[in-house]
């Protein structure tokens, strides 16, 4: 923010000089998100969960080094599609998982942060959406 109270936006070139002179301490990453990505899949441990497709919602965000090259979005997308059609999947934290480890197979990328939403989840009274979250990094730990 600047003194009048608005906000101010840096300019990526000014960044990029800081970092080659040694004023930034950290290494340049880039963060790629693919929000709100949806399917039918069969999710679930109930009986008409593993026969009749249901709503699901999918966030999937990684981090790489800005140097690593472009991370192609398509194969991003073609992966969490790969893992959300792969048959029968009894939870939602199974789903992110495997969404999370496969993207780390990419070696440009160093974290991943996966959000599985599923929007008709039958409970007593009113509900959005029930959502896991599951953030991995390369080292193979979540955080």
């Amino acid at each position: 923010m600047s003194a009048d109270g608005t906000s101010r936006r840096t300019d990526p070139a000014r960044r990029r000089g800081a970092a080659a002179r040694g004023d930034v301490s950290t290494p340049e990453e880039r963060e790629i998100t693919l929000r709100a990505m949806r399917f039918h899949a069969l999710i679930g441990i109930l009986e008409h969960e593993r026969t009749v497709p249901q709503p699901l919602e999918v966030d999937l965000t990684v981090r790489c080094a800005a140097d690593g090259g472009i991370l192609d979005y398509r194969r991003l997308y073609d992966l969490v599609e790969s893992v959300v059609s792969s048959g029968p999947i009894d939870y939602l934290e199974t789903v992110a998982d495997r969404i999370s480890r496969i993207a780390l197979e990419d070696p440009r990328v160093q974290q991943a942060r996966v959000a599985v939403r599923k929007p008709h989840v039958a409970m007593p009274g009113p509900l959005a959406y029930a959502e896991v979250v599951v953030r991995r990094q390369r080292d193979g730990e979540r955080s």
